[in-house]
């Protein structure tokens, strides 16, 4: 998005203010970050992210309206400059991979989840958050470490990948969009992006979509090796069975951002406008 936009990348919201430049905004997200609280792989789940957001705006406004030195206030958003902003979401994917392993089943914690993003929402339009771009979630059963698990156990679409995990992954998109109608949102379908580029891998120019490397050790799988260093990292999808390759990512933003897998078809650029 940065790129797109021609802007600086986002600076993590715990960098330091004398090393980072926030006038362009801040990231709060974190790696594994879960909507649910307590019920993930990360302790930073949604609601503490609102917190750090709320605390990121407060202090933001104190330095721009204090005395204090000209440098920190050149570094961080005008207080008006929130109500302009542009809130992106990307999450609920690490809850339904959470809830797979547990007696609750990721399918029944759908609604919970959505109720959670909903009040987070919420508490962000009352901050002043008017824009919003929000993703679903992608195809979970595309996931090499996935296909690797229930190899055997599920049934598996032409990709390989797991069908019953897809289902429960566009079960939740589907809730999600009732979930953002009639508001303000551009709701955006990472999920058939993702899964437009691992139906025809390689005539993208990539390996086998469920071949990955740079895990902590090899994995024999249906008589095939994976793990060890990519030999050509630009030909992968997933470098580690779970995330997705820079290059696949570059491939996925080319269709998000230019507004062709949103509701409504609005390009990045169009959304930030305001």
């Amino acid at each position: 998005m940065a790129e797109e936009l021609g802007l600086a990348y986002l600076r993590a919201y715990l960098d330091s203010l004398a090393l980072s430049s926030f006038k362009n905004g801040a990231n709060v997200a974190t790696g594994g970050s879960p909507i649910r609280k307590d019920k993930g792989y990360s302790p930073f789940h949604l609601d503490a992210q609102i917190a750090q957001f709320r605390q990121f705006k407060a202090r933001t406004i104190d330095i721009v309206n204090s005395t204090q030195q000209e440098k920190g206030k050149a570094d961080l958003p005008k207080p008006e400059d929130f109500s302009k902003a542009l809130y992106t979401f990307d999450i609920g994917q690490n809850d339904l991979q959470f809830g797979l392993s547990t007696s609750e089943g990721a399918r029944a914690i759908i609604p919970e989840i959505l109720d959670l993003f909903s009040t987070a929402v919420q508490q962000l339009y009352g901050e002043g958050a008017r824009v919003f771009w929000v993703h679903n979630t992608g195809p979970i059963g595309c996931l090499p470490s996935n296909n690797k698990y229930y190899y055997g156990k599920e049934p598996l679409d032409k990709n390989g990948c797991v069908i019953s995990l897809n289902e429960i992954a566009q079960e939740f998109n589907r809730q999600l969009k009732a979930n953002l109608a009639g508001a303000a949102f551009t709701y955006v379908d990472a999920y058939t992006a993702k899964y437009n580029l691992i139906n025809p891998a390689k005539d993208q120019g990539f390996v086998d979509p469920l071949d990955f490397c740079c895990c902590p050790e090899k994995v024999v799988l249906n008589g095939t090796v994976y793990g060890g260093p990519c030999a050509n990292p630009l030909k992968h999808i997933s470098w580690d069975g779970i995330h997705y390759s820079e290059a696949a990512n570059q491939w996925v933003a080319k269709f998000i951002l230019n507004g062709s897998m949103s509701n409504t078809l609005i390009p990045i650029n169009q959304a930030c406008h305001a």
